[in-house]
């Protein structure tokens, strides 16, 4: 079965009240030109409208008397329209991702998870982290701080902490939002690792090339400390 396409509804254009749809007694009317005429009767204003062959339109109907305008009311809701759609486009939108841990996360969960962060923020979207505590780890919150922080200096570059770690119940939560470099490409740094991958492992006295210290296997879980 295929899934619905999801469409998003669009937003209603407030309706104006135009000629006869105007049933209060009296307006404070206003010509096409700008000119302040003053307070008329209801009937009154229509029909200097309609004899200018254009429609009186209420353009405040908060005041009192309410402000009614001589214009054309099809120029008026175009108008209005386009001024609606460029409010709508200028809008900053800003998501807000999600990233769950656990405090006892092993190094390669930790690195995918942080992966996942890195990706949001160059999407120039706020992460929420959330550490979730079970049982007596709760006596432990600093552990989950600790890797709450952890995470913000793995990814410093991209990404600064907005809220610092708070403890919500049995959660503990921090909030990233994207810094200037977020979403950048920086080719510079790309071609500077590639040539420190590159570079020759110094050689021991026989030649032979030294092993790194840590490169003894390491367990198939390991906690991030």
């Amino acid at each position: 079965m295929r899934p619905r396409r999801f469409v998003e509804p669009t937003r209603p254009v407030p309706q104006v009240r135009i000629n006869d749809a105007i049933r209060v007694p009296r307006v404070r009317l206003i010509d096409s030109d700008g000119a302040q005429l003053g307070i008329k009767t209801a009937d009154e204003a229509r029909e200097y409208a309609f004899a200018k062959n254009l429609d009186l339109v209420e353009v405040a109907a908060q005041a009192d008397p309410p402000v009614c305008r001589v214009m054309d009311c099809g120029k008026y809701r175009y108008e209005r329209e386009q001024k609606s759609k460029l409010a709508r486009k200028h809008q900053v939108q800003i998501h807000v991702k999600e990233i769950k841990l656990r405090p006892k996360i092993g190094i390669h969960d930790y690195n995918t998870k942080k992966g996942h962060v890195m990706r949001f923020l160059n999407q120039r979207a706020k992460v929420k982290v959330t550490i979730m505590f079970r049982g007596r780890e709760t006596t432990h919150p600093e552990r989950g701080r600790d890797l709450l922080m952890r995470l913000a200096e793995d990814v410093k570059e991209i990404g600064q902490v907005e809220s610092p770690p708070l403890l919500d119940g049995r959660n503990m939560v921090m909030v990233l939002a994207p810094t200037k470099n977020a979403g950048v490409k920086r080719d510079d740094a790309k071609a500077e690792e590639t040539q420190r991958n590159e570079e020759a492992v110094p050689g021991d006295r026989n030649g032979e090339a030294a092993a790194p210290a840590g490169d003894e296997e390491s367990p198939a879980r390991e906690e991030v400390g």
